[in-house]
């Protein structure tokens, strides 16, 4: 019998995403990316928040200034205080585009790795891949232009960094920082479910959140699959661990793109679920950089 994961926020986010934990607050954030919100959930007490953005938030990371957030906003990079509010831009990203930022995690040397998405129905491969250096210089990855940037994750030991472009059904992998080797890690063979957010656990393997498929996949460093959590939800969208021993598994998922049908047998999209996998996740790195 598989892990079941069940729900734990009832949030009702359009796009719940950027599934992040942070280890020094012990708090869980994410992004409803089309209600312009951040979220943060402390399993403590049960309460979870939400703030409002100026822009659609795509994807974030904390910062070694334990108070601020790095965010990735539609159109920018923004350092975020956690106590007065204030967003200072960085700097736009692909201003000449019809693009938005999407996925984005730290390397382990806490740089801000991060991809855009062609922002329209039909998405072409019109985007990129970013990072965001300690120095807040930008540079774009030698990786393939996207359409939907996802899955960008790095190994424990940071050697090999996962990304894909969403409409591929393909997740890649590359050695890392050289981006040698360029290859395909896995192809999704379902009928049902995409490549969205994914996070690498204590052991190497990397799990997925499929987006159309009730799933989370683990695949084992070798691309086999190994194991996977069942999500009582059709769009299960990113995926982090957290606890005070990373040994639980939150799940994030949207709402949009389902009809009124569609939501009475699936209630709760949009919420955060939460299992426990039987495997840990580790501290993911925090971004270096400073104002």
């Amino acid at each position: 019998m598989g892990v079941k994961a069940r729900l734990l926020v009832d949030s009702q986010c359009a796009l719940g995403e950027g599934a992040t934990w942070c280890a020094r607050s012990g708090r869980f954030y994410w992004t409803d990316i089309e209600g312009k919100r951040l979220w943060r959930y402390d399993p403590r007490g049960g309460k979870s928040e939400s703030f409002e953005m100026p822009e659609r938030l795509a994807c974030f990371t904390p910062c070694a200034d334990a108070g601020r957030l790095l965010l990735g906003l539609a159109s920018r990079l923004a350092f975020f205080d956690l106590t007065t509010r204030e967003i200072e831009t960085i700097m736009l990203v692909e201003a000449d585009l019809p693009t938005r930022l999407n996925d984005g995690r730290c390397d382990r040397e806490g740089r801000f790795v991060f991809g855009t998405k062609h922002d329209v129905e039909d998405a072409q491969a019109v985007g990129g891949f970013y990072r965001l250096n300690h120095d807040l210089s930008l540079e774009r990855l030698p990786l393939p232009d996207c359409a939907i940037s996802n899955s960008i994750g790095f190994s424990p030991d940071g050697a090999t960094m996962y990304y894909c472009d969403s409409p591929t059904r393909q997740i890649r992998a590359c050695d890392y920082p050289s981006f040698a080797n360029d290859r395909v890690f896995v192809e999704l063979s379902d009928a049902t479910g995409v490549p969205d957010g994914s996070i690498v656990d204590a052991d190497g393997g990397l799990w997925n959140a499929q987006w159309g498929g009730y799933r989370v996949v683990r695949y084992a460093p070798d691309g086999r699959e190994s194991a996977r959590v069942d999500v009582p939800s059709t769009q299960p969208s990113c995926v982090a661990f957290g606890g005070a021993d990373f040994a639980s598994m939150y799940v994030t998922s949207a709402r949009v793109g389902l009809n009124e049908r569609a939501l009475q047998t699936d209630p709760h999209a949009g919420g955060v679920f939460i299992a426990t996998p039987g495997v840990r996740g580790i501290e993911e790195a925090v971004f270096q950089g400073k104002p």
